[in-house]
């Protein structure tokens, strides 16, 4: 899955950990999270999208079908 978690906590000026302290996560989850490398569970979905005050389909969308 993609998403736009790098981009808005960088236009925040927040560092990993910074943004895995306010949603309750680890500075590796949310590593994980900006990769790829790991799908946030839908509780954690909306932290996010709460966090940021954006709708979740506007910051995390499935990959293309290869």
């Amino acid at each position: 899955m993609k998403s736009r978690v790098r981009e808005l906590r960088e236009a925040n000026g927040w560092s990993q950990a910074q943004l895995g302290e306010r949603l309750d996560v680890s500075r590796q989850t949310v590593n994980a999270i900006e990769t790829g490398k790991y799908d946030p569970s839908l509780p954690l979905a909306f932290r996010i999208a709460r966090l940021f005050g954006s709708p979740i389909e506007s910051i995390f969308h499935p990959e293309d079908p290869a």
